[in-house]
């Protein structure tokens, strides 16, 4: 596809502002998804996202549209999670972007994680597309909404486009507008490879899978890539795109969202943010990677002790598919043998408890929750970080 036909774009909003059923809309407009094969959430692959209706992971798909100039354009969409405790999986998200659909509930307004992922986005330099949703519901209040826009967030309101994700009200020109507004990327073929590597997640029989976004050179099988941050090399087994589900390209060319593998064992060695490049002619590493940090500590302990085995084990399993969860042996008098475990927040320590009830059968007593205190010693003013 050439360059100029391909646009990158997000959609952030608070939770619950109808994030999930506007891709889903667009799943279908577009055609990327038959008829016969629509469901609600075509992105939220966790039945826990399903249930709770918000989104946990980062899921790219590529779609593709006919715009108003008769031309074919390739629409590559990050959909991102709308919870703060997940914030920096957005902002690599939104590094993989060069706009934005910002989602606003017509009759909720303006919320906390709209201002925070309105600044994200600015601070990435993205084109913010305003967008007014649920304008059927009967409370709907868009003359509210659209002053919160100018007076809150300081966009001008004439810019945001009506819509309705359930009844599928201004979704094509939601579509036009991602093509003529959001600026196509920039980047050659000809240069080293220079890619950001946005998630991933384990795959039994192909090792990790990375999410990535490629801004310089081309990803193809055979090549020899380098993680920068780990020093390691690979070779490349396949690259690909989604659609919802994946499916294997020749390459994946400057400014193309896909996947790559490449027998990588553990996540471990995949961090978010990452850069990707050639082994023999490195590129640059692109901005913003910082390592992720638990926020929020509690002990774990299976209510059998003969569990504590396969307990170490599920934690494991957990592991490989969310490296933002750390854990470590510890022992209380009262509850045996367990784990001390991070998390990055409330929400995803509940997410992880309930993930190891159901999908691993593990009857568990969590501690309640810490965070991380900063001490200064008086003796020598050293600061040392304490967590339990």
């Amino acid at each position: 596809m050439d360059i100029e036909k391909i646009r990158n774009f997000s959609i952030i909003a608070h939770i619950d502002h109808g994030k999930t059923t506007l891709s889903d809309r667009l799943l279908q407009i577009t055609g990327t998804v038959k008829e016969r094969e629509l469901e609600d959430q075509m992105l939220d692959a966790m039945d826990l996202e399903r249930e709770r209706g918000i989104t946990i992971k980062a899921h790219p798909v590529t779609m593709y549209y006919k715009g108003q100039d008769g031309e074919r354009y390739e629409l590559n969409l990050i959909d991102t999670p709308g919870h703060v405790d997940f914030a920096y999986e957005v902002s690599r998200s939104l590094s993989a972007c060069e706009g934005a659909l910002l989602i606003i509930d017509a009759a909720q307004g303006v919320e906390a994680q709209t201002v925070a992922n309105v600044q994200l986005a600015l601070k990435h330099d993205l084109t913010i597309i305003p967008v007014i949703n649920k304008i059927d519901l009967p409370h709907a209040n868009v003359a509210m909404v659209k002053q919160q826009l100018e007076d809150i967030l300081a966009i001008p309101a004439e810019e945001a486009i009506l819509a309705s994700a359930k009844e599928g009200i201004g979704i094509e020109e939601i579509l036009d507008t991602v093509i003529s507004r959001i600026p196509a990327p920039q980047g050659s073929a000809t240069d080293p490879i220079q890619a950001l590597a946005v998630d991933s997640y384990f795959d039994p029989y192909r090792g990790v899978v990375t999410y990535v976004r490629v801004f310089n050179g081309t990803l193809k099988k055979g090549q020899r890539i380098k993680l920068l941050h780990t020093g390691k090399t690979y070779e490349v087994k396949e690259v690909g795109s989604f659609n919802p589900k994946p499916y294997a390209r020749p390459e994946l060319g400057p400014g193309e969202t896909g996947y790559v593998t490449a027998n990588i064992k553990t996540p471990d060695e995949v961090k978010i943010g990452d850069t990707i490049t050639e082994s023999k002619r490195p590129a640059a590493e692109l901005p913003g990677f910082q390592e992720i940090h638990p926020m929020v500590f509690s002990g774990v302990y299976p209510i059998s002790s003969s569990d504590f085995e396969r307990l170490k084990i599920s934690l494991a399993k957990l592991q490989l598919n969310d490296s933002a969860l750390t854990f470590q042996s510890e022992s209380s008098i009262a509850l045996g043998f367990g784990f001390r475990c991070g998390f990055l927040g409330m929400l995803h320590m509940e997410i992880i408890l309930e993930r190891l009830h159901r999908e691993y059968d593990m009857d568990i007593i969590a501690t309640y929750p810490s965070v991380i205190y900063r001490v200064t010693l008086t003796t020598d003013g050293e600061v040392i970080e304490v967590d339990n």
